[in-house]
């Protein structure tokens, strides 16, 4: 059985594909289209680039897909079933041949329905889109969430905590996770698809800093994570007066609308520094995510969390709630924004069609984001393409981890474009940039070369092995930080030897590189330390400022033409100026 996930966001839009419960392909739309935080438009409703990738990869077509599962969000005004003033509305703009698109769940609230079918016209809707033989499944934003990080965590029982600015109408949820099944605390349908009472996101809060601090909400939050180390949480008392959390573990804010917030934000940052707000937004956040996480473990019983939403992808907040809760685990979802939603949705489909049982029987731990395409280059005919562009004649794989290394001693900042794309925020080793930990200038002249902010830290790659030399690794971390997800310390007398992945604070966010697979990007690091005795590198997106993580071959060699990186291996082989 093919299944479809699907998300129509208005940004983050993603596809992914799942073969029964293996997860086959999942790619986010802004790698296709190169626009950041790509999402649906009236002219262009689906992420039909996402989607065709995904099932191209896994080598079927639209006409093979069993189950298209979908999140509640913005779908063509024409494909819904209304009533009243919502029906007449629709029919005027029918007649002008005018086309709008309207959320889902709000359309939901609108003519007071549970089920999404009730107000949705599946069938034109498939037949339009070329699912000739699919039924279309529609999963509750937070659920999809949650699934997609108990699902592939290592915990038998957790408490699968969401958090970010809204999705089906709530911004908070909590739920037990257990072989048995899944159980509601708070945050399901009940409390979304009903008209809103109050605004109440700690997400759209933080996003409002970002916005008042000059940064682009809902792409730039995690330039205020770094920001906060440079100043004094001043205002995080302002912040925590506007929200309250209850027994039950639910936050309550004291706002009518999410522009009340946004508003709230502003007013907060006016007259502080930005490293003063950016301390005070976290700490805020911090309080107040801490505060819910321990009332909903104290009800479950449970000291493993399974968590996702976007306020997860705060790296510092998500060590705080290890460290200040009663958690002794903690597992963030890789792809913890809204782009990871069509892996809960088709796990969600998968947990109603088989039920609990077979669901748990087949869960697995996560090992792997690199869901992409393998673009599977062609050197040769590359460097046809770029004759600007010096293909080294170097083709064993030891030669070309020698070269590498030595370049790396040498300073200079080594591009990898290896293998299947990540999905997700974080690179990984396979659309990375290296370079030497031990140069705290190398943060510098790679901020410009790549035009990125100066305040943010460059993140580690480390061997796992080897990685508790030089970092506090706690076992309850252990998982997460296979993907980049949560910050520890650096030891102190590692700090002055490492200090291009040290932040301000002492902390760093690691990728830890486990033997197996023993890829081009571990055979680095092996003997990068065998040479120099440091088990780290820095590892950074490969990307410049304001432009998605490059997903072809071309995009990387046009970054070595522009200067961005000295050297670029692709597909085994080695590109210079």
């Amino acid at each position: 059985m093919y299944i479809l996930g699907v998300h129509t966001g208005s940004h983050d839009a993603s596809a992914c594909l799942f073969r029964d419960f293996e997860l086959v392909a999942a790619v986010s739309l802004e790698r296709l289209t190169r626009v950041k935080n790509a999402g649906v438009s009236v002219e262009k409703p689906l992420p039909d680039r996402a989607i065709d990738e995904v099932l191209s990869i896994g080598g079927i077509g639209r006409g093979d897909v069993d189950v298209v599962a979908a999140s509640r969000a913005w779908f063509d005004y024409q494909d819904y079933r209304l009533s009243g003033l919502a029906a007449l509305e629709q029919s005027w703009w029918a007649a002008r041949g005018r086309r709008r698109l309207r959320l889902l769940d709000h359309m939901m609230r609108k003519e007071g329905a549970k089920r999404a079918d009730d107000v949705f016209r599946a069938d034109a809707f498939l037949a339009r889109a070329g699912f000739a033989k699919a039924r279309l499944h529609f999963y509750n934003h937070h659920l999809a969430h949650g699934l997609a990080a108990y699902f592939y965590s290592e915990f038998d029982a957790a408490l699968i905590h969401t958090a970010d600015g809204t999705g089906d109408g709530v911004a908070y949820s909590a739920r037990i996770g257990r072989r048995e099944g899944i159980e509601l605390l708070f945050g399901g349908d009940d409390e979304g698809i009903v008209p809103r009472k109050e605004a109440n996101s700690i997400g759209l809060m933080y996003a409002g800093f970002t916005r008042a601090l000059g940064f682009t909400p809902n792409r730039h939050e995690g330039k205020l994570v770094g920001l906060a180390a440079h100043g004094a949480p001043v205002a995080a008392s302002r912040v925590l007066e506007c929200f309250e959390v209850d027994e039950t573990g639910r936050i309550h804010a004291k706002f009518r609308k999410n522009r009340d917030i946004s508003d709230m934000a502003s007013e907060i940052c006016r007259g502080l520094s930005p490293g003063d707000a950016a301390a005070s937004i976290q700490a805020a956040t911090e309080e107040l995510m801490r505060r819910s996480v321990e009332i909903a473990l104290r009800r479950s019983g449970l000291k493993a969390l399974a968590v996702s939403g976007g306020v997860y992808a705060n790296v510092r907040m998500n060590r705080h709630l290890l460290e200040t809760t009663a958690a002794e685990a903690i597992f963030v979802f890789p792809a913890m924004g809204d782009d990871g939603l069509p892996v809960g949705g088709g796990l969600d489909y998968l947990l109603q069609h088989h039920g609990a049982k077979v669901w748990s029987a087949n869960r697995r731990k996560l090992t792997s984001m690199l869901l992409g395409r393998d673009h599977a280059a062609d050197a040769e005919a590359l460097a046809r393409d770029y004759p600007q562009l010096t293909l080294s004649p170097l083709r064993d794989a030891e030669e070309v981890v020698a070269a590498a290394v030595d370049a790396l001693v040498a300073g200079k900042a080594v591009g990898l474009h290896e293998g299947r794309m990540e999905f997700g925020p974080r690179a990984l080793g396979a659309r990375s940039i290296l370079a030497s930990p031990a140069r705290r200038d190398i943060n510098d002249s790679l901020n410009a070369r790549l035009s990125r902010s100066d305040f943010m830290p460059f993140a580690p790659v480390a061997l796992a092995e080897y990685a508790g030399e030089p970092f506090d690794i706690r076992p309850g971390a252990a998982h997460s930080e296979r993907f980049m997800t949560i910050t520890c310390d650096v030891k102190p007398h590692w700090r002055d030897r490492i200090p291009a992945v040290t932040h301000l604070d002492g902390s760093a966010r690691p990728q830890l590189v486990d033997a197996e697979p023993r890829t081009l990007y571990r055979r680095i690091l092996e003997l990068w330390r065998e040479r120099t005795g440091v088990p780290v590198l820095v590892n950074t997106s490969f990307n410049v400022h304001e432009e998605p993580i490059v997903d072809t071959p071309s995009q990387a060699l046009d970054a070595l033409a522009a200067d961005r990186v000295d050297m670029l291996i692709v597909g085994g082989r080695i590109f210079e100026r």
